[in-house]
C-alpha cells in the first residue's frame, strides 16, 4: 500500500511542477500574442504539448486515487487475516504494471492510464471469494433421449402378480353343404394358456439431507431423472426385453421376421415398409404404425424422384410424419437404425401397471441416520402382453433408404 501511495504522491508532485511551467509559459506566450499579434509556431507548439502532459498526468492521478479507494472499501469489508495479503497482491498489481511503467518512464501525450486492479482482486493468490460470481438461476438439465413406446401400446391395470389369458392358437373349418338328413361335418378349435408375469424395474440413489433440504430444486432434479431413468429402461425392456429372470418378454424379440411376399423394382426403404404393413395385413391384424431410426426416416422424407421434386416430404407442410396412411414414430435409438418394426401397436400389445413409478425416501437405510444421509428408491411394477406375434414385423431395410 505504501508503494501505490508514493507513487501517488510522485504524480501530484509532477503535476504542481508542471502546472507551474505551463502557468509561466502561458504568461510568456501572452505577452508575445500582444507584441507581434500573434504566436509563433514553436511556442504554440510548446504550449500545446505541456497542456497535453499536464491533462495526461492528472488523468493518471484520478486513476490512482479511485484504484486506492476501490482498494480501501475492499479491505474494510476483510477480515484483518486476509487484508495483508490482499493489499500487497493489489499493491503489487498496480506496481507492476507494465501501462504505469511505461507512464513514469516518459509521459506521453493524451494517453489514459489504465491499471486493472479488479484482475487483482481475483488472484488465486487471495484468500476467500471477493468478488461474487454471476451465476444463473436453475440446473440445466441434460437432454434426454425421447421415449414413445407407451404412447403406441394399449394401457391397462392390474391387481395380481400375473396375466393370463387363453389364445386362440388354430381353427380347422370343415364347414360345407350338406344335404337333408346327413351327418355333419366336425370343425376343430385349438387354445393355448398364456401368461405374462409382473415384473419390477427399481433403481437407488444416496444424497446428503442437507443440500435436499437447502436446495429445493435440486430434490426435484433428483426425482425427475430417476423417474426418466426408470421409463428409460422400461422402454428398453418393452421394446428388446428377452423374456429371462426378471425382464420382460419384449415385442421385438417376438416379432416375426421380415419376409416381403414379392419383390419390387427399384425396391427401396419406402417400398420396405409397405411390404411389411402386408405382412401384418396378411397375417389378419390391422396395421396401426411405424418405428424406425431418426436418421433412416430423415432419409426417406429427402428421397426425390428423377427432376430432384422430393416425393413424400413437402418442406412448408406442418403435418405430422406419415407413410402408406400410418403415423411413423422417430426414434434415436440405435438398435434401430436400418431396422424397422411395423405393427399393430394398439390392439396386439398391451402394458399392464401394477405399480405406477414412485419415488420413496427414507433415512433408516443402513446408517443414514446417523450419517444424515437419505435413501431415495424408484421404483414400478408393470407387466407386458403380446397377444399377437405376427402383428409385429421387424427386419432390416433391403436396399439402402436414398442418401445412404
Amino acid at each position: 500500500m505504501s508503494d501505490v501511495n508514493e507513487l501517488l504522491k510522485k504524480v501530484s508532485s509532477q503535476i504542481e511542477e508542471t502546472n507551474g511551467k505551463f502557468s509561466a509559459l502561458a504568461e510568456n506566450a501572452l505577452k508575445e500574442a500582444q507584441k507581434a499579434a500573434g504566436l509563433s509556431a514553436e511556442t504554440k507548439e510548446s504550449v500545446d504539448k505541456m497542456a497535453t502532459e499536464l491533462n495526461a498526468m492528472r488523468e493518471a492521478e484520478k486513476t490512482l486515487k479511485a484504484a486506492l479507494g476501490e482498494l480501501e472499501q475492499h479491505v474494510a469489508q476483510m477480515p484483518l487475516a486476509n487484508a495483508k495479503s490482499v493489499i500487497e497482491t493489489v499493491g503489487m498489481q498496480v506496481i507492476s504494471s507494465e501501462a504505469l511503467k511505461t507512464f513514469v518512464a516518459g509521459l506521453e501525450g493524451n494517453k489514459r492510464l489504465s491499471v486493472p486492479v479488479s484482475a487483482a482482486l481475483l488472484s488465486v493468490n487471495v484468500p476467500g471469494q471477493i468478488v461474487a460470481p454471476d451465476r444463473q438461476p436453475g440446473i440445466l438439465e441434460r437432454l434426454k433421449q425421447r421415449l414413445f413406446i407407451r404412447e403406441l401400446i394399449a394401457p391397462g391395470r392390474t391387481g395380481s402378480n400375473t396375466i393370463y389369458w387363453i389364445q386362440q392358437t388354430g381353427f380347422t373349418n370343415n364347414a360345407a353343404a350338406v344335404a337333408e338328413n346327413t351327418t355333419k361335418p366336425y370343425s376343430d378349435i385349438s387354445f393355448a394358456e398364456k401368461y405374462s408375469p409382473v415384473r419390477t424395474i427399481a433403481h437407488m440413489f444416496k444424497a446428503s439431507k442437507q443440500i435436499l433440504d437447502d436446495f429445493a430444486q435440486l430434490q426435484s432434479t433428483v426425482d425427475t431423472e430417476m423417474r426418466y431413468g426408470l421409463k428409460y429402461v422400461e422402454e428398453q425392456e418393452i421394446l428388446f426385453g428377452d423374456g429371462t429372470g426378471a425382464h420382460l418378454d419384449g415385442i421385438v424379440p417376438q416379432a416375426t421376421a421380415y419376409a416381403p411376399a414379392f419383390e419390387v423394382a427399384q425396391q427401396n426403404g419406402i417400398d420396405d415398409l409397405r411390404l411389411a404393413m402386408l405382412q401384418v395385413q396378411l397375417a389378419r391384424v390391422p396395421c396401426d404404425g411405424h418405428v424406425l431410426h431418426f436418421i433412416d426416416w430423415a432419409k426417406i422424407e429427402l428421397t426425390k424422384d428423377t427432376l430432384g421434386r422430393y416425393i413424400l416430404s413437402n418442406p412448408a407442410a406442418l403435418t405430422g410424419p406419415t407413410l402408406w396412411g400410418m403415423p411413423v414414430v422417430a426414434t434415436e435409438a440405435a438398435a434401430f437404425q436400418g431396422k424397422f418394426l411395423c405393427g399393430a401397436f394398439r390392439s396386439a400389445a398391451q402394458i399392464f401397471d401394477r405399480e405406477e413409478a414412485n419415488v420413496v425416501i427414507s433415512t433408516e437405510n443402513a446408517d443414514d441416520f446417523e450419517k444424515n444421509m437419505i435413501s431415495i428408491r424408484c421404483e414400478e411394477r408393470l407387466a407386458l402382453a403380446t397377444y399377437r406375434p405376427e402383428a409385429f414385423i421387424y427386419g432390416n431395410f433391403t436396399v439402402p433408404v436414398s442418401g445412404e
